[in-house]
């Protein structure tokens, strides 16, 4: 193998919160071929769990068991087809895939600047934010799967909705097709800049978070209601909600993934009892709760 196999590598650093206990191995391919041929490699009953930035994404202080595979500066090539569409590998930050689009006359994805994720993880969670969503511009989709086979699939094969995409079990998007409308480059440019600066304005960019703990209620916003219930600013251990946006929790420099996944709980618990209305987690919860101490 190209890549670089790490054992029992504590995934804290890997992730946008700074927490996350350790895993029994750690893939970090060299490109496209050379994931392939890894995971052609395991054991068909391997657990495998993909991360990319690590954003939207909670590893608790036990850690995962089984093999990650970690596409963050993997994984990235990105360009323009014969068929006009653009072409975007796995491990390709969203927020480079709205720049290249612009920069090539393509409008429709400036949404993707205010996804702090890669297109692999857009892609299984259906991510949208500024009223985009992922999923309205894809095309096609490779899929690799636990024998190293690709398949190609359309948007059609599969279940999409509001933060969730229902499909194949033990498949994992590999790369995906987009399809654009042609548009004013400068335009496009302009409008991610001003998403860009009405982030940095509205959520805590500059500290450790995960992006969007929950999924907004129909018809309504989660921050709304969180700030209502008078929970911004609560703490539990070095988590707290944040002062800025309160649909983020933020890790104040000694947080453990324990106190973050208590903290969700608070605030599920607390908005149900005075709005009526229960939360549910946009951020992917794994791992181990119970921390173990590698051999």
């Amino acid at each position: 193998m190209k890549g670089q196999l790490l054992k029992h590598e504590k995934l804290a650093k890997y992730t946008s919160w700074r927490v996350g206990g350790p895993v029994d191995q750690l893939y970090i391919p060299e490109d496209r071929q050379d994931l392939i041929d890894f995971i052609t490699s395991l054991p068909e009953s391997e657990p495998v769990f993909w991360m990319g930035l690590g954003s939207n994404l909670l590893v608790r202080d036990g850690g995962i068991r089984g093999t990650v595979i970690n596409t963050k500066g993997r994984l990235k090539k990105m360009n323009l087809t014969t068929n006009g569409a653009v072409y975007v590998e796995a491990g390709v930050p969203c927020a480079h895939v709205a720049r290249f689009c612009g920069e090539h006359g393509l409008t429709g994805a400036e949404f993707l600047a205010g996804i702090p994720g890669t297109m692999g993880g857009a892609l299984k969670m259906n991510a949208g934010a500024f009223d985009g969503e992922t999923w309205a511009i894809v095309n096609l989709v490779d899929m690799l799967d636990t024998t190293g086979n690709v398949t190609v699939r359309r948007p059609q094969d599969f279940t999409v909705s509001y933060r969730s995409v229902k499909g194949f079990e033990n498949e994992w998007f590999l790369s995906c097709q987009l399809i654009l409308a042609p548009g004013d480059t400068v335009a496009s440019q302009q409008k991610i800049k001003a998403l860009l600066e009405r982030r940095g304005a509205t959520q805590p960019t500059n500290q450790p978070s995960c992006g969007s703990v929950f999924k907004n209620p129909k018809g309504d916003y989660a921050a709304r209601l969180i700030e209502q219930t008078g929970l911004k600013g609560y703490a539990i251990g070095g988590a707290c909600v944040s002062e800025k946006h309160a649909n983020f929790i933020v890790n104040t420099g000694n947080a453990t993934a324990a106190d973050i996944e208590a903290l969700i709980y608070y605030v599920q618990n607390k908005v149900e009892q005075q709005q009526d209305v229960v939360l549910k987690t946009e951020v992917c919860m794994v791992g181990d709760a119970m921390s173990i101490t590698p051999p």
